[in-house]
């Protein structure tokens, strides 16, 4: 690396490390004195410092996104997704719709790996250094309107409002009452153009009013979540559901190869 660019490196990690007198000084007062040779040791030294905080940031992030373990890329069968959704699960998983505070939405049957994939984006984002909260829908009402109850939701939605991407597993997977609906409307209403959410669902939009309950409410919430969208189609058969179909069919074969096997010896003329 030549000096310039060690020069440009240092003052970069100065920078990131908040430490602007430093990255003002550092090279000027070696270079004063004839040691600008330390300098590509001097950098050695904080890119490992660099590369300290990095892990430790990721390992708080980890934490805090409550994601479920393994759910990954590494262990997503993506062998029986169409090609194009693929590819467009690792696109979202570069992060990218966060600074656009993009939506996500993840439809299809049950058991047909939208939580698998959307925890597998939250593990991308993560590793990334990007703030996720992984939650089930039902959960975080149930929250919500606690808050709401205590006069605080204010504070409750300030809270969630430091995760640049909170992923809604299920949404009407369970029935909402009027007052849940209206915390969920405030959350998606407060996220609106400022923060991003990922939201799986086994309903079609022209199902949601079991959601929301009202159509204008219904038409609202549909509004401000596919105003900057990517969609996702999980048109695939339920995993669950071969797996099975196969362990069946395992056991009628096996059952077919014992009765073949077994047949008792004739009797003597």
């Amino acid at each position: 690396m030549s000096p310039a660019a060690v020069s440009e490196r240092l003052a970069e990690l100065c920078t990131e490390f908040r430490l602007p007198t430093l990255a003002r000084e550092l090279v000027r007062r070696f270079v004063q004195v004839g040691h600008e040779g330390v300098l590509p040791l001097v950098l050695e030294v904080f890119e490992l410092e660099a590369q300290d905080r990095r892990e430790r940031r990721v390992g708080r992030l980890r934490r805090a996104a409550k994601l479920p373990p393994g759910k990954t890329f590494d262990t997503l069968d993506t062998e029986r997704l169409p090609r194009m959704l693929v590819q467009k699960l690792r696109t979202v998983a570069r992060g990218d719709f966060l600074d656009r505070a993009q939506n996500v939405l993840c439809f299809g049957l049950p058991g047909t790996g939208k939580s698998h994939a959307a925890a597998a984006i939250g593990h991308a984002l993560v590793e990334a250094g990007r703030s996720v909260l992984f939650v089930p829908t039902y959960q975080v009402v149930q929250e919500l309107l606690a808050a709401k109850r205590d006069h605080a939701l204010p504070r409750a939605l300030r809270k969630l409002d430091v995760f640049e991407l909170i992923i809604l597993d299920d949404i009407g997977y369970v029935a909402q009452s009027s007052d849940e609906a209206e915390v969920l409307f405030t959350l998606m209403a407060e996220r609106y153009e400022a923060r991003s959410m990922l939201i799986t669902s086994n309903l079609v939009f022209s199902q949601w009013e079991r959601i929301f309950k009202e159509p204008m409410a219904t038409a609202a919430a549909i509004d401000r979540l596919v105003h900057h969208a990517i969609i996702l189609e999980f048109n695939v058969p339920s995993y669950r559901t071969q797996d099975a179909r196969k362990r069946a069919e395992g056991e009628r074969a096996n059952a077919d190869d014992n009765h073949s096997t077994t047949t008792p010896d004739k009797d003597p003329a």
